[in-house]
C-alpha cells in the first residue's frame, strides 16, 4: 500500500474529523481523501507517471499536503522548493531534477517565469478540477516520494531522496516520541519545503489521525493566538522560533495550558536555553537528526526533557545510530567521533550523485558528518559539525564549547564562533557577536568572558561585532556566511 491510504482509512473511521485547519477554513478527512483522488487523477491526466518528479513553489498550503500524498498514490515524486531562493537558485535545482508539472502559489508566479528552464508555473486551482476518472494506485513502499534538497552551505545542493517506507517508519518515530494519538492538535509553522516542518510532526499527525493546523509561514502573535484559541497540544519550534516568542511580552502571559510539551532541534541547543524555554512549565525536548533522516534519528522523550536538558536523547524507536572514531571503532562514552545513522527512516541517497552516494550512506550507514558522543546512559550529545571544527595548532575546538561561555553574557544578544585562517596556527578562533539593542561591549571586554572558563586555546584571539547574524530558512546560522564576513573584514583591515 502507498501513504495515500493513510488517509484513506481515517476517511472511513472518522470521516468529520478535522484533518488540516487552514487560513480559518477546515478540510475534514473525507474531504481531504477526496481532494488527494481528484489530485491524483488531474496529476494523470498532466502525464505525472511512476518516477515523475512534481514540483511545488509556495508558502505553506494544504496542497502540499494534497500533492505529497497524491504523488504517493501515482508512485511519484514531490519536489517542495524552498521560496526564499533567488532565481539561479531554482534554475539549479529544477535543472537537476526537471519535474513533470510545476505548481505555484499565485504570489510565486512571476518569479517562476524568471526561473530559467524552469516549465511554465501551474496553478493551484488546478488540482480542484474534477476529471471524473480515477487512477491507479501505483505507488509503494521502496518508491522514491520526497526529494528535499539541502541548504548547500558548502557547494550546490544535494537532492535527498526519501522514500515511502521512509515516512512511514519515521512518522512511527515521531508517535513513540510524542506520544500521538489522534486526539492531539498539531500547530506546523515550519516551512514545509523542510523535512523538519514536513515530517516531525506533519505527516506523522495525520498517520494518526489528529488535527494539523497549518500556518502559512511563522508570526510569533499568531502562533500564540492559535495555541490559545485552538488548544494545540504539540507543536515543533526551532530555537529561532522560541527566541522570537520569548523575547514578546505575551510569552510570559500567555495561555499554554494546553501544550503537552514543545519539540526543538535543527542545531546545537544548549542546556541553558532548553531550561529557559521550560520556565513556564512547557517540557521542552530535543530531536537531533537531518534530511537525510527523514529527520527523527534520536529524540529526547518528556520525562526526560529536564533531566537530560541539552542531550539529543536516545536512538529512535526503529533507528540505529552509533559514534565512531578516526578508525571506524565504536568510541567508547564520552568520546567524541562521527555520528553514524542506518534505519529504515534513511534516504536511499542522492539524486544524481552517486560518487557521493557512495561516500555518504556505506553499508546502510548514513554518515552525518556531526561530531558527538554517547554518555553513561546512552543519551547522544552533538558537538559540532566536522566541518565547522577548527584546528589551531593541532587541537580540535568545538565552536559550541566557546559560543556556550558566550551566550551566558546578558549583553550579547547572539553569536556564531569560526575559524579564520591563519600562517602559524593553522586556523585561529573568531567570534562572531550580535550585541542587544542599546548595549555596547569592546573586544577586550568579550575576551574577559573567557578568562578562567576555557583553556587558552580554545578562547576566541579576536572579535567580530556584526549588525545580525545571516540565518537559513529554518533559522540555522549560517556558518559559511560568517566566515565570509570574517574573511571579507580583515582583507579591508577592519
Amino acid at each position: 500500500m502507498d501513504l495515500s491510504h493513510w488517509i484513506e482509512r481515517h476517511a472511513r473511521f472518522a470521516p468529520r474529523d478535522v484533518a488540516i485547519r487552514f487560513d480559518g477554513e477546515d478540510l475534514g478527512y473525507a474531504e481531504l481523501d477526496d481532494r488527494v483522488r481528484r489530485a491524483a487523477a488531474v496529476l494523470a491526466g498532466l502525464g505525472v507517471r511512476r518516477g515523475d518528479a512534481v514540483a511545488y513553489l509556495g508558502l505553506n498550503h494544504p496542497a502540499v499536503l494534497v500533492l505529497l500524498f497524491a504523488c504517493a498514490r501515482l508512485g511519484a515524486m514531490l519536489v517542495p522548493l524552498n521560496w526564499r531562493l533567488a532565481p539561479p537558485e531554482h534554475a539549479r535545482v529544477l535543472a537537476d531534477c526537471p519535474p513533470r508539472v510545476l505548481f505555484v502559489e499565485p504570489g510565486f508566479a512571476g518569479h517562476a517565469r524568471s526561473v530559467d528552464g524552469a516549465p511554465a508555473p501551474t496553478d493551484l486551482s488546478v488540482l480542484e478540477r474534477d476529471t471524473g476518472g480515477a487512477c491507479a494506485a501505483e505507488g509503494r513502499d521502496d518508491a522514491p516520494l520526497l526529494l528535499c534538497y539541502t541548504s548547500g552551505s558548502t557547494g550546490a545542493p544535494k537532492g535527498v531522496v526519501l522514500t515511502q517506507r521512509a515516512l512511514q517508519w519515521n512518522a512511527v518515530n515521531s508517535a513513540h516520541m510524542h506520544d500521538l494519538t489522534s486526539s492531539d492538535r498539531i500547530l506546523t509553522t515550519l516551512p514545509l519545503f523542510h523535512v523538519g516542518g514536513l515530517n516531525i510532526l506533519t505527516t506523522p499527525a495525520l498517520r494518526a489521525g489528529a488535527r494539523v493546523t497549518l500556518h502559512a509561514k511563522f508570526d510569533p502573535e499568531a502562533t500564540f493566538d492559535a495555541i490559545e484559541r485552538e488548544r494545540i497540544t504539540l507543536t515543533v519550534l526551532v530555537p529561532a522560533q522560541l527566541e522570537a516568542l520569548m523575547g514578546l511580552p505575551r510569552w510570559r502571559r500567555a495561555d499554554l495550558s494546553s501544550l503537552r510539551m514543545i519539540t526543538t532541534g535543527s542545531m546545537i541547543v544548549p542546556e541553558a536555553f532548553v531550561r529557559k524555554a521550560s520556565e513556564r512549565g512547557v517540557p521542552v525536548i530535543q530531536v537531533y537528526g537531518s534530511t537525510e533522516t527523514c529527520p527523527i534519528a534520536t529524540y529526547l522523550r518528556v520525562g526526560d526533557a529536564l533531566r537530560k536538558a541539552g542531550s539529543a536523547g536516545v536512538p529512535a524507536l526503529h533507528c540505529e545510530v552509533k559514534v565512531v572514531d578516526a578508525d571506524g571503532g565504536e568510541a567508547a562514552p564520552g568520546n567524541d567521533g562521527e555520528i553514524l545513522v542506518r534505519g529504515p527512516n534513511v534516504a536511499s541517497g542522492y539524486w544524481n550523485a552517486p560518487d557521493e552516494t557512495a561516500q555518504t550512506f556505506v553499508d546502510g550507514w548514513y554518515h552525518s558528518g556531526d561530531l558527538g558522543h554517547f554518555d553513561g546512559e546512552g543519551h547522544l550529545h552533538v558537538v559540532a559539525r566536522k566541518k565547522d571544527m577548527i584546528i589551531s595548532g593541532g587541537e580540535n575546538i568545538y565552536p559550541a564549547e566557546v559560543e556556550g561561555v558566550l551566550q551566558e553574557c546578558p549583553t550579547i544578544e547572539e553569536t556564531c564562533v569560526v575559524g579564520r585562517p591563519d600562517a602559524r596556527w593553522g586556523e585561529t578562533v573568531v567570534a562572531a557577536v550580535v550585541l542587544k539593542p542599546g548595549c555596547r561591549m569592546t573586544e577586550a571586554e568579550v575576551l574577559a568572558l573567557f578568562q578562567g572558563r576555557l583553556a587558552r586555546y580554545k578562547q576566541p584571539r579576536e572579535v567580530r561585532f556584526l549588525d545580525r547574524l545571516p540565518r537559513s530558512a529554518l533559522g540555522k546560522v549560517q556558518k559559511e556566511a560568517v566566515r565570509e564576513a570574517v574573511r571579507a573584514a580583515v582583507a579591508e583591515g577592519t
